[in-house]
């Protein structure tokens, strides 16, 4: 079976030696692969996986242009890049346009990162802008471990920005918000959010993740892992072992992501 994985981080070389010990501190989690694009491809060849969507964030405003500059040189057949906008930017609508006229489909955002709830009015205007472009967001859901249990991305959050924003293709990673998966079900499931399975199923238990994904619309199921805080082969024994139905696991691995990436 084909695979993609819907989300992924690497770094260039320079930066990964100083970022992934620093974020694997803060998270209190131990990465699976140091953080380089060469070390992901290697993963990638020994789990069986096509294609990886490598995700960045912007932790501040000034990021965006090295950002965009290294999304551009690394995108290839085999990874695809989601560039960062950071909120705060002042020419943040520009940045989301320059992303689009580059050829990149989706826009990364991390509400604890970036420190802003999903649903706060200043980003009406960042997803209006994604919208009209035909991207999509790819946001951080849920809780982080690096970050003190505030609510700024929970599902209430996630179907208000849904329902303001009609026809915006909006991701919720880690199987629709990291540690508040019992509202996931009473917010999220059955409705147009797309849920992805990275760095959940290990945390939530299998039981809960084979019902999200059983009773969430077939189209709007992802595989990712989270990689390198995840390892890649280890996701795709996790969702295999949950016994989805033929279909509906080849939608989460591979039919989904081809849509969605038009290829």
């Amino acid at each position: 079976m084909k695979i993609i994985d819907f989300h992924t981080h690497a770094f260039s070389d320079h930066l990964a030696a100083r970022a992934i010990p620093l974020i694997a501190k803060a998270a209190g989690v131990p990465p699976f692969l140091d953080g380089k694009v060469s070390s992901l491809l290697r993963s990638m060849d020994m789990a069986g996986i096509e294609r990886s969507l490598i995700c960045s964030i912007a932790t501040r405003p000034a990021q965006f242009q090295k950002i965009l500059d290294w999304s551009r040189k690394v995108r290839s057949d085999r990874l695809i890049l989601f560039p960062s906008v950071h909120p705060a930017a002042p020419d943040v609508l520009a940045q989301i346009r320059m992303i689009r006229a580059e050829g990149f489909l989706g826009v990364k955002i991390h509400p604890y990162y970036q420190e802003f709830y999903l649903d706060e009015p200043r980003l009406n205007p960042i997803y209006e802008c994604i919208r009209e472009c035909g991207l999509m967001v790819f946001c951080h859901t849920g809780f982080d471990t690096a970050f003190p249990r505030e609510r700024r991305a929970d599902p209430e959050r996630i179907w208000k920005v849904v329902v303001k924003f009609p026809g915006l293709k909006f991701i919720a990673t880690h199987l629709g918000a990291w540690g508040n998966w019992d509202e996931v079900e009473r917010w999220l499931i059955g409705k147009p959010v797309i849920l992805e399975t990275s760095f959940a199923i290990s945390y939530c238990g299998a039981a809960c993740a084979r019902r999200l994904l059983m009773n969430h619309l077939p189209d709007h199921i992802l595989f990712g892992t989270d990689s390198p805080w995840a390892g890649q082969a280890e996701e795709i024994a996790r969702v295999a072992a949950l016994d989805l139905p033929v279909d509906r696991r080849q939608k989460l691995f591979y039919d989904n992501a081809r849509r969605l990436l038009g290829l």
